[in-house]
C-alpha cells in the first residue's frame, strides 16, 4: 500500500478529530529526511480534492466534514452544477449566489445546504481547489480610462475589469486575451491585464485563434521538446526488432477517414477454423518514442488530448511523431502494441487473448469511403484494387456484425446523433454543411477498438494493477424521472424507473422511437441526461456502452490516458507483475493524470464544438431572408429554439408570435397560446425564415415562415 492509501485509510479509519500536519507527521513516524514527501503527498491530496484543510489549518476527509469534490459545470444562465470527483455522487445544483467567485471548470470543494429544488442535491462552494481559467478571451469594451473584457465562453458569466494600467493599447470591439490578476468574489468581478490583442471579429482567422488562445495551449511546441523529438531517429533498431513478436508478413490494413494523417490503428484477421477467427488489432507504440517524464512527456501530458477544430489539428504530440514515426503508415516497418483476440462465431464469444509488442507492416492506408464501396456497394473498381485484402475484409464486417448485435442485446445505447461537418474554402469560409455518415466501415472500426479497450481494461483488472479505466455512471435518478415525464409526452415511458434502470431499458425506448418523427429530439434529450464518460484510478464500468472493464488502448497518438496505459501494459508483460515501488508510485500520479486528463477531455470537446457552430453562423450569414425546415429543439419563457436540419439551430422569439400571448407550461415542454390554445411542442417540426445572424454574439433570430 502507497504511502497516500495508508494516509486515506488512517483518516478514514482511525482519525476521530481533524488533524494538523504536525500531528500527522508525528503519527505516522515520518524521519526528517521524509518529511518535505509526506508533505507533498498531503499537498497532492489536497490538490486532488481527497483531503480537506480547514481554516483551522487541520486535515481530514471530505465526507467527514460533509463537503464533496469535483469540477463546476457552469450554465450560461449564471448557475451551475458540481460533477463530483468520486463515483457513485448525483450531480448538485449550485445557485448563481452560492458559486461564490468560482467558474466554469474550476475545481472545488461543495458544502450541500437546503435548496428550493424539492429533492434534489443542492450546494455551495466553500473552497476552490484549482483555477482553470487563468487566461479568457473576449471582446474589450473600453470606458475612459478603464475597460471591460467580455468573455467570449458564455459559461463565464463574469466580465472582467481591467484598469487603465492594464489596458495595453487594446481598442474598443478588439479580441484580447487578458491575464486574470484577481480571482472574482462574492459581488465583485475579477480583474485582469491585456496579454495579447488579436484583432478584430472580422478580420481573418481571429474567431479560431481566440478558440486556441481561451484553450491555453501554445501553438507551437517548446524548443526542450523539439530538440528531444529532433534527436529521435527515424530508423528502428535491430536488436529492438527481435525483441519483438514480427508481424511484418501477416495481411493487415488501416482503416481511417479521408483527411486522416494520423494512423493509430491497424487491424488483421486470420481464418481459425470454419466458426473460429482471430482478430488483431495493432495499435502504434508510442512509449518506444515518448518516454516517461521526458519534456516530451511533460508537454503531452499538458496538453492531454489532440484537439480538432473545424480548420486545424493542434496535436498532442509533434508532428514528427504524429504523422511520421508512430503514424501506421502502408509498406514501412512500425513498432506496435497488438491484441489478438479468438472468437468463436456461432454464437459469438472470445474464447482467447494475447496481449504482446510486436512489429507490424500496413498492406494498405483503406478510408472508411472505399471500405464501404466493397462491403456495400459492392464496387468492382475497389475490389480490384484491393484484391489482395477483399476475403479479409468480408470476414472483418461479418465479425462486426455479430460483435455489434451482442454489443447493443447486452446493454449498450446506441445514440444515432447526427454528425456533420462544415466544409471550408482556401480562404476559411464556410461554404457547406455536410452530413458524416456513420457505416458499416466506421462500424467496424469501432466495434474492433471497443473490444480490444474492453479486453486491454479486463486483463489488467484482474491482475489488481493500477490502472486508468474509462468510467461511464448511470444517470442520476432526477434527471431520469425528467427524461421519463418528457417521453411521456410522446406516448414512451422507461421501464423499472424507481429501482436501479439497466441501460437496455434506455436502449428499448431508442429502439421504440426509431423512425418516428421525435426520434432525434429524443436521442438529444436522453443524451443530455446521461453523465459523462471520465477518467478514473477505479473501475465502475461503462453504463453507456453497457460494458464492465472498459479502458482507452487505441489512440495514444492522440490522448494521454492511452500513452500511460500502454505504459503500464508493456511493464506488465515484461515482468509479470509491477514492483512495489512502481505500483506505489502509479497509485499516487494516476489520479491526478486522469482527472487532468478528463478536464483536458472537457475543454478540447468545448472547443472542437464551438469552432464548428461558430462556422455554421458564419455560413448562414448570407442566408437573412431564406427559408429552412426544423424541428423544435428547446423551450423557454421567451421563445422556442430550432434547429435546422443542417443541425443549426437558432431562436424564434415570444414577441414574433403575433397572433396570441403565449406561456410556458414546463409539464407539457411547449409554449401555449392563451386565447387560442396553439402550441409550440418539443419535437414539433416547424418552417421558419432567417431573419438576423449575430455571429459575435453566437446567436440566429428565426421567425415563422408564412
Amino acid at each position: 500500500m502507497s504511502a497516500r492509501q495508508k494516509l486515506l485509510e488512517f483518516l478514514k479509519e482511525e482519525a476521530y478529530r481533524p488533524m494538523k500536519k504536525e500531528e500527522l507527521i508525528r503519527e505516522f513516524e515520518i524521519a526528517p529526511e521524509q518529511k518535505k514527501h509526506f508533505e507533498e503527498i498531503i499537498k497532492q491530496l489536497e490538490e486532488d480534492g481527497k483531503i480537506y484543510k480547514n481554516k483551522k489549518g487541520r486535515y481530514g476527509l471530505p465526507e467527514k466534514f460533509d463537503l464533496v469534490a469535483g469540477r463546476i459545470d457552469k450554465n450560461p444562465r449564471g448557475f451551475g452544477f458540481l460533477i463530483p470527483d468520486e463515483p457513485g455522487h448525483e450531480d448538485i445544483f449550485i445557485n448563481p449566489s452560492n458559486l461564490n467567485g468560482a467558474m466554469h471548470n474550476d475545481k472545488v470543494f461543495v458544502k450541500k445546504v437546503p435548496g428550493s429544488r424539492g429533492k434534489k442535491a443542492e450546494g455551495e462552494v466553500v473552497d476552490i481547489i484549482e483555477r482553470v481559467n487563468k487566461q479568457i478571451v473576449g471582446k474589450f469594451e473600453k470606458v475612459k480610462n478603464y475597460g471591460f473584457v467580455v468573455p467570449d465562453n458564455k459559461r463565464i458569466n463574469f466580465d472582467i475589469f481591467v484598469p487603465g494600467r492594464a489596458m495595453s493599447d487594446a481598442k474598443n470591439d478588439q479580441k484580447v486575451v487578458v491575464e486574470i490578476t484577481e480571482w472574482p468574489k462574492k459581488n465583485r468581478n475579477p480583474e485582469g491585464r491585456i496579454t495579447e490583442i488579436l484583432g478584430y471579429q472580422d478580420e481573418k482567422g481571429v474567431d479560431i485563434e481566440a478558440i486556441i488562445r481561451q484553450l491555453d495551449l501554445p501553438g507551437d511546441f517548446p524548443g526542450p521538446v523539439k530538440n528531444e523529438v529532433a534527436r529521435i531517429s527515424e530508423e528502428i533498431p535491430e536488436e529492438e526488432i527481435k525483441k519483438r513478436k514480427d508481424l511484418r508478413d501477416l495481411p493487415m490494413v488501416t482503416i481511417d477517414g479521408e483527411d486522416a494523417k494520423d494512423f493509430d490503428d491497424a487491424v488483421s484477421i486470420e481464418k481459425l477454423a470454419d466458426d473460429k477467427v482471430r482478430l488483431g488489432v495493432h495499435i502504434a507504440d508510442v512509449t518506444y518514442y515518448v518516454k516517461e517524464d521526458s519534456n516530451l512527456d511533460q508537454e503531452a501530458l499538458h496538453r492531454g488530448t489532440s484537439i480538432y477544430l473545424v480548420d486545424r489539428v493542434i496535436p498532442m504530440l509533434p508532428e514528427k511523431l504524429s504523422n511520421n514515426l508512430c503514424s501506421l503508415r502502408p509498406q514501412e516497418d512500425r513498432l506496435a502494441m497488438t491484441v489478438f483476440m479468438d472468437f468463436n462465431l456461432n454464437p459469438i464469444s472470445l474464447e482467447d487473448y494475447e496481449i504482446m509488442e510486436s512489429v507490424i507492416r500496413s498492406n494498405h492506408r483503406m478510408t472508411y469511403n472505399e471500405v464501404t464501396g466493397i462491403l456495400k456497394h459492392e464496387n468492382q473498381e475497389l475490389r480490384g484494387l484491393y484484391s489482395d485484402f477483399l476475403e479479409e475484409l468480408e470476414l472483418m464486417n461479418k465479425l462486426r456484425d455479430k460483435l455489434r448485435t451482442k454489443r447493443f442485446s447486452g446493454g449498450s445505447i446506441n445514440f444515432e446523433r447526427q454528425e456533420v461537418k462544415v466544409i471550408l474554402d482556401d480562404q476559411g469560409k464556410p461554404i457547406d454543411i455536410q452530413e458524416e455518415r456513420h457505416g458499416v466501415a466506421e462500424q467496424l472500426i469501432e466495434e474492433f477498438m471497443i473490444k480490444a479497450n474492453n479486453v486491454v481494461a479486463q486483463d489488467i483488472y484482474w491482475k489488481e494493477e493500477p490502472f486508468i479505466y474509462r468510467i461511464h455512471e448511470q444517470p442520476d435518478e432526477e434527471r431520469l424521472k425528467e427524461f421519463n415525464e418528457f417521453i411521456h409526452n410522446f406516448g414512451y415511458h422507461v421501464k423499472g424507473i424507481e429501482n436501479e434502470v439497466h441501460s437496455s431499458a434506455l436502449q428499448d425506448i431508442l429502439d421504440q422511437v426509431a423512425g418516428e418523427p421525435e426520434e432525434h429530439l429524443i436521442n438529444t434529450v436522453l443524451l443530455r441526461t446521461m453523465k459523462k464518460a471520465v477518467y478514473s484510478p477505479h473501475n465502475i464500468g461503462h453504463y453507456g456502452l453497457g460494458i464492465e472493464h472498459y479502458c482507452h488502448f487505441t489512440s495514444p497518438i492522440r490522448r494521454y490516458p492511452d500513452l500511460m496505459i500502454h505504459r503500464i501494459i508493456k511493464e506488465v508483460i515484461k515482468k509479470g507483475k509491477l514492483s512495489e515501488n512502481r505500483r506505489e508510485y502509479l497509485e499516487e500520479e494516476i489520479p491526478s493524470i486522469a482527472d487532468h486528463s478528463s478536464l483536458q477531455e472537457r475543454r478540447a470537446m468545448e472547443a472542437e464544438r464551438d469552432s464548428v457552430a461558430l462556422k455554421k453562423i458564419e455560413y448562414m450569414k448570407d442566408k437573412v431572408g431564406e427559408e429552412f425546415k426544423g424541428v423544435i429543439s428547446g423551450i423557454t419563457s421567451f421563445g422556442f429554439f430550432v434547429e435546422l436540419y443542417n443541425t443549426v439551430e437558432g431562436l424564434v422569439h415570444v414577441e414574433d408570435l403575433t397572433d396570441d400571448y403565449y406561456h410556458i407550461r414546463q409539464d407539457i415542454h411547449a409554449l401555449v397560446g392563451e386565447r387560442t390554445n396553439r402550441r409550440f411542442t418539443l419535437g414539433d417540426e416547424v418552417e421558419v425564415k432567417v431573419t438576423k445572424v449575430n455571429p459575435e454574439e453566437r446567436e440566429i433570430d428565426f421567425i415563422l415562415a408564412e
